[in-house]
């Protein structure tokens, strides 16, 4: 269970999950949060960087230690970090985002945040486990291949003429991945948390793309198993997607 969260904060850092490595490394205990205000060498999902303009966006990393926990239940943990992200924008800004599997959520069509959770084995069990978050807050420009998907907080909000707030929003989240994450660590899967994750599942009943390595075909969007994982119809036949090295993309855009 995930009980006591304590911060740390620094104006710049390489890597907010790297640091945690770091103090992870040195026994440090779970529920560790360190935040920057900057990331020189920031890292998303399948080797892509991500970007952290100065002070515009949220860069924050938890140290778990999970117990026992099995090596399949690791990739779960992702899929809960993006309830926590969802919920915390809900309730503070009023901000309805949904989420587009695994773990991106999205306004308006585009993304607001990154995850990436990473770990480390020692003996052959689950040493530490790294949850990673980035959230676009007052960013308004992005980068020119991005610029088209990608929106902040308080782009979010210019209709009714308010801003986010960094420091709040990185606790009301953290707060809610402690609410989530101690109900998945009981069972290990979604089963106490899937009803919920599918209420604000983006492609759900869409049709989508799925962009492997070696292979790339259109279905439709069904939910998610305890796993997490992704159901999809495909012409009749139901195929399970699994986070890693695959992409799910709308067919007319990037939801």
């Amino acid at each position: 269970m995930l009980n006591q969260i304590t911060y740390e904060y620094y104006d710049t850092v390489d890597s907010t999950n790297d640091r945690i490595k770091d103090r992870a490394r040195q026994n440090a205990d779970g529920g560790l949060v360190i935040s920057a205000g900057t990331q020189t060498a920031g890292k998303g999902r399948i080797g892509r960087k991500w970007e952290s303009p100065s002070h515009d966006s949220i860069s924050t990393s938890m140290l778990l230690r999970p117990e026992e926990i099995s090596l399949d239940a690791i990739p779960t943990i992702t899929v809960v970090a993006a309830m926590a992200v969802r919920d915390a924008l809900s309730r503070l800004y009023g901000l309805d985002g949904q989420i587009k599997w695994p773990n991106d959520i999205v306004l308006d069509g585009k993304k607001i945040c990154g995850i990436l959770t990473e770990m480390e084995l020692k003996e052959g069990k689950v040493w530490y486990v790294v949850v990673g978050i980035g959230v676009n807050v007052h960013n308004r420009q992005f980068p020119e291949d991005i610029a088209f998907k990608a929106t902040s907080v308080d782009l979010q909000l210019e209709s009714v003429g308010k801003q986010g707030h960094r420091g709040e929003l990185t606790k009301a989240i953290w707060e809610s991945f402690k609410k989530y994450y101690n109900i998945f660590i009981q069972t290990q899967d979604m089963s106490g948390l899937k009803e919920e994750y599918e209420s604000h599942l983006a492609n759900c009943g869409q049709r989508v793309r799925i962009e492997a390595q070696d292979n790339s075909y259109e279905a439709t969007a069904m939910g998610i198993n305890n796993r997490g994982e992704l159901i999809v119809d495909a012409d009749g036949e139901e195929r399970i997607i699994r986070t890693g090295e695959v992409s799910v993309r709308g067919i007319y855009g990037y939801v």
